[in-house]
């Protein structure tokens, strides 16, 4: 048997330091085992999928050396690799688990499926979607298709008894079927649901190991289930442990930067990146914090995995990284310098913006730190001069973070239609709007235009320096965060 293992993300914003995590231990058993690393791209979201988020997560794997033997740029022979263009595979696999009495057409309303689910919490049962006798006869069945009814395939599930996941990291886990709702796995627009999707193509893609977070530890039994009703070979699963922050909350980017490509942009190197999160639940034998990827590959053993949950500490990184650092040679390091920050494909986009403001070559330096840095020196008193109220300075940079954080793609008219949006949200003028920003992007009540500054300096660092403003000025309590919050909705 051949191993193949698989990286599957969703391209639905920034290229998770997570999504990196688990394609490492994918990566290293893959190729320890001399098997094959898969990239698979589930964009069945259509609503939040987009294609500047999956070439950044590509350009991300690159960036840390995880290349992959097949996927969507380079093809292969189970293609295509991206869900999207899969979409005709699911439906007749949806309609023979139908066929066969394990799935079933529901013509409920979202109204109603909300109702059952009300009903089952106020019983104390589990809210999961759940009937007792979920199907319509055959006869009405075709009437309501005949008649355009819509609708979706949902999974045919025990009521009650166990289901045994057997995780080799874990051991046996237990899970009642009273817990496991009757999945959707075809939607109504036509598109798989994640669990049919994910089943089918490891299937037809002949994946034999799914190394993946812990979070889908409570799918597995939906997921078996599909196995057993297709008749198919169960891979075999590992669940590892989730990311978390030092307050033991599961990684988000509000505690700390998720983007792989932020790691990037503050020059981190990515043999540093690589090694940290080769700690992250694993260690090598001989317990040495420093290895590079090709060390790990030769001692990596799954079974070494600790299902505790890993702490993704920025200090500790900062300090691995400056022993890869402090490890280079000066050829290197310069090398490594100029390729960061000081190339001409960097540099160039800055020329327009500096030329026409210098008189010497040494006043460079400071009109240009804002793209030269990482974090940024910042104080409430550079605030407080823009003439704003506290909190609308507050508001200003946790709208304008929100709104970032919607925009898989990054230039300059999507910078001014950012701004101009806000500008009309908060009913501010943009001469208002843009003091606030200046400071928190550059860092200078001088430099070059502020929207400038952040094409520059990219998406990932831009959102980086608005949470590093907010917690100069102040970061909003939980009940001004659940206000805003509903205000920016309705807005």
């Amino acid at each position: 048997m051949t191993v193949r293992t698989r990286i599957a993300p969703s391209p639905t914003g920034d290229p998770h330091v997570g999504t990196a995590y688990i394609a490492l231990f994918n990566w290293c058993f893959a190729r320890q085992q001399g098997g094959q690393f898969v990239l698979r791209i589930e964009d069945t979201d259509q609503v939040r999928s987009h294609p500047a988020s999956e070439a950044k997560i590509l350009e991300a794997l690159r960036w840390l050396g995880l290349n992959w033997d097949e996927g969507p740029d380079i093809g292969g022979a189970y293609g295509p690799y991206r869900q999207s263009e899969r979409s005709a595979i699911y439906r007749g696999y949806a309609e023979q688990l139908v066929a066969a009495g394990h799935a079933f057409y529901c013509f409920r309303t979202s109204e109603e499926v909300e109702a059952i689910r009300e009903q089952r919490r106020q019983a104390g049962l589990p809210p999961g979607f759940k009937l007792t006798n979920p199907q319509l006869n055959a006869q009405e069945v075709q009437r309501r298709l005949a008649v355009g009814e819509p609708y979706v395939i949902r999974l045919n599930v025990p009521d009650s008894g166990t289901c045994t996941v057997f995780d080799q990291l874990r051991g046996p886990i237990e899970i009642d079927w009273s817990q496991i709702d009757m999945q959707v796995l075809l939607k109504s627009d036509g598109l798989p649901t994640y669990h049919l999707a994910n089943v089918v193509d490891d299937h037809l893609m002949e994946i034999t190991h799914v190394i993946r977070g812990e979070e889908w530890i409570n799918s597995t039994p939906k997921h078996l289930l599909l196995y057993q009703y297709f008749g198919w070979q169960t891979p075999t699963f590992y669940h590892l442990p989730l990311l978390r922050n030092p307050d033991k909350s599961k990684l988000s980017k509000r505690k700390n930067p998720t983007s792989i490509l932020y790691y990037q942009r503050m020059g981190y190197l990515p043999e540093a990146v690589l090694n940290y999160l080769g700690r992250m639940g694993w260690s090598m034998p001989d317990e040495r914090e420093q290895f590079s990827l090709a060390d790990m590959l030769a001692e990596f053993n799954i079974l070494r995995v600790s299902t505790g949950g890993p702490i993704f500490d920025l200090e500790k990184l900062d300090w691995l990284n400056g022993e890869w650092l402090r490890g280079l040679s000066e050829a290197q390091w310069i090398e490594r310098l100029q390729a960061w920050a000081f190339n001409e494909a960097y540099l160039r986009p800055l020329l327009p913006h500096v030329q026409k403001r210098v008189e010497k070559f040494s006043d460079v330096i400071s009109l240009t730190s804002f793209a030269l840095s990482g974090n940024l020196k910042l104080n409430a008193a550079d605030f407080h001069a823009t003439g704003l109220l506290e909190e609308t300075t507050r508001k200003i940079l946790q709208f304008m973070l929100w709104t970032c954080e919607q925009e898989a793609e990054w230039n300059k008219n999507v910078v001014e239609k950012i701004c101009s949006h806000l500008s009309q949200l908060l009913d501010l003028k943009l001469k208002l709007l843009m003091p606030p920003l200046f400071v928190a992007i550059t860092g200078r009540k001088e430099s070059v235009s502020v929207m400038d500054a952040m094409v520059i300096i990219g998406s990932d660092l831009t959102r980086a320096r608005l949470r590093q403003a907010l917690s100069v000025v102040g970061m909003p309590s939980k009940k001004e965060l659940k206000d805003w919050q509903k205000e920016y909705q309705t807005l």
